[in-house]
């Protein structure tokens, strides 16, 4: 299925984070997906404390309009994204605060973000949620794994370090480019080992030896 054809939800949730977030939203939204963005009122205020966005848009977000990226009412459980006969491939939660983490492996849907995983999960979609808090108690933990067990991935924010990042942009596409793997989305970003191998390969062809 190409990238256009793809219709993914993305959570945003208090955790700290937000750049991951709109970065995510931004480059799916660039390959052509359908975005369905759902912004807690905790998220809201992340976006704001820490990337200066307090108006949840498209402008905002991606720089332009965007009629692939929709933004859906955080209280509003009625919404096509309540309802299993609505096909999407898939749901991110990130970043994903403990508070969201309960209420999903709770199975409580009392706001749009928490129902829409809840369908997720029951129609066998992938449903990812990118954990950012550290450390993790027993509590969390133990929510981690009851929604691994329903089927959830449990993909914390940890950015390797093979690829030998020199920018805050490089952790954060390796971590944005892993969730882009999971959701089965074509793209550019550097993240694999044969990526990191070939751009040594090339360094040391394009470097003169020694005579």
């Amino acid at each position: 299925m190409e990238n256009q054809e793809k219709q993914i939800v993305v959570g945003v949730t208090g955790a700290s984070g937000a750049i991951y977030a709109r970065r995510l939203v931004e480059y799916l939204a660039e390959s052509g997906a359908h975005v369905h963005l759902i912004v807690t009122p905790n998220g809201r205020r992340l976006l704001q404390d820490e990337l200066d966005i307090t108006d949840v848009s498209d402008l905002a977000l991606v720089g332009r309009a965007c009629p692939n990226l929709i933004i859906h009412p955080y209280r509003d459980v009625g919404s096509v994204l309540g309802s299993g006969s609505f096909r999407t491939d898939g749901m991110v939660v990130c970043p994903c605060s403990g508070n969201t983490l309960a209420a999903i492996a709770a199975g409580l849907s009392n706001n749009l973000l928490d129902r829409a995983a809840a369908v997720t999960l029951k129609e066998r979609r992938p449903l990812i949620i990118v954990t950012r808090e550290m450390p993790m108690g027993r509590i969390e933990l133990q929510n981690a794994l009851r929604l691994d067990e329903a089927g959830a991935i449990i993909c914390p924010a940890s950015p390797g370090f093979y690829m030998r990042p020199t920018t805050i942009d490089d952790l954060v596409d390796f971590v944005v480019g892993k969730l882009l793997d999971l959701l089965g989305i074509t793209h550019t970003l550097k993240t694999r080992w044969a990526d990191q191998l070939a751009d040594t390969a090339g360094s040391s062809s394009s470097t003169p030896s020694a005579t």
